[in-house]
């Protein structure tokens, strides 16, 4: 048997498969924008959003809302890719400055970095990791009593999303773990691991409203779950196996389970409840805040805090209805469909 001899030339490098490759680790052209910019404006033109990018949803409507003057100060209490947070610094120079938080540790410092590299010093912007319901505790940090505007996107970014090792998709392999900070809690397979059928019914319906709560309950507690696939995998099938199922409705329930899960995982709802209860000391007289949602329960809670204000003349004024993305950007940018966004101004004494 011969014995291979080495040629003494570099390895070849891992052909591109395709422009929308299927595997996460496949996807270096869309990963290095700088070297491969037309690949990444064919992936945009489709519709989609670039493997590891993330694409600021309702930027123009936000901005409205918040109205940034120079000189003021800004909390953005989920950084993410950075992109909201980047349109409000441009408008508050000179002189402003903007608070970043982020509980993810892995985006955190990708973000910051980009920030940097865009100009803004520590001086201007201040990145922090931490959950925005302390947001109090970050603003206090820095010197400060409170903001003139606070922005707050509540949906999970697109590259949480893409990435199939956190475990957020089924679309990819993954683990099933779901967690904002990998370092801390338990994943979404624990989650189920530990509780029983009957806290878990309740969590689907508390969650994402699943009228087919009970039933999933039970089929994820009939075995133990540790991937993505597998989940989706046994959520499709036992339901498809129900007399009528329809597969749109389908779909619509493994979703809806996933994001249940993720709420749990990270006990969202009890963030954004001290998010909203914090608000009007963490506004200046006068101050805007932006909240965007992307699902019912979420939007139930920001919308009644925000009412409850006004009737207490804490706000001087509230978004009467939801501001939905345009039909432009839904087209340009799926992911924006799905997102809705409220308002309020916090009266003058």
């Amino acid at each position: 048997m011969g014995v291979s001899v080495p040629s003494g030339r570099p390895p070849r490098r891992k052909r591109y498969p395709g422009k929308n490759p299927r595997a996460f680790a496949d996807r270096y052209k869309e990963l290095q924008p700088e070297k491969y910019q037309a690949d990444v404006e064919k992936v945009l033109a489709s519709g989609k959003t670039p493997a590891g990018t993330h694409r600021p949803i309702l930027v123009a409507e936000v901005l409205e809302c918040l109205r940034p003057l120079p000189g003021e100060v800004a909390a953005d209490c989920t950084l993410g890719g950075g992109g909201h947070a980047r349109a409000i610094l441009e408008r508050i120079q000179p002189g402003g400055k903007l608070i970043g938080l982020d509980v993810d540790p892995i985006e955190l410092p990708r973000t910051e970095a980009a920030l940097r590299s865009a100009g803004f010093g520590p001086d201007t912007f201040v990145a922090k990791r931490t959950n925005f319901a302390g947001l109090s505790q970050a603003l206090a940090g820095e010197g400060l009593s409170s903001a003139d505007m606070i922005l707050a996107d509540l949906g999970v970014s697109s590259m949480q999303l893409d990435n199939p090792v956190r475990g957020f998709t089924y679309k990819e392999p993954g683990p099933l773990d779901m967690r904002m900070n990998p370092t801390k809690g338990e994943s979404a397979a624990d989650l189920l691991r530990r509780i029983d059928e009957a806290e878990l019914a309740g969590i689907l319906t508390e969650n994402a409203d699943e009228p087919q709560a009970a039933f999933i309950a039970h089929v994820l507690k009939s075995q133990p779950i540790t991937t993505t696939h597998l989940l989706e995998r046994l959520v499709r099938t036992r339901l498809m196996d129900l007399p009528g199922a329809r597969l749109p409705d389908v779909k619509m329930s493994v979703r809806r389970t996933m994001q249940a899960l993720r709420i749990a995982v990270n006990d969202e709802f009890t963030a954004l409840d001290a998010l909203l209860r914090a608000l009007p000391s963490c506004l200046s007289a006068g101050g805007r805040v932006a909240i965007l949602t992307f699902h019912s329960g979420e939007d139930r809670r920001v919308k009644k805090a925000f009412q409850a204000g006004l009737r207490e003349g804490v706000y001087s004024d509230v978004a009467r209805r939801v501001i939905q993305s345009t039909m432009e950007e839904t087209r340009a940018n799926r992911r924006a469909s799905a997102a809705k966004l409220r308002w309020a101004n916090k009266a003058n004494p």
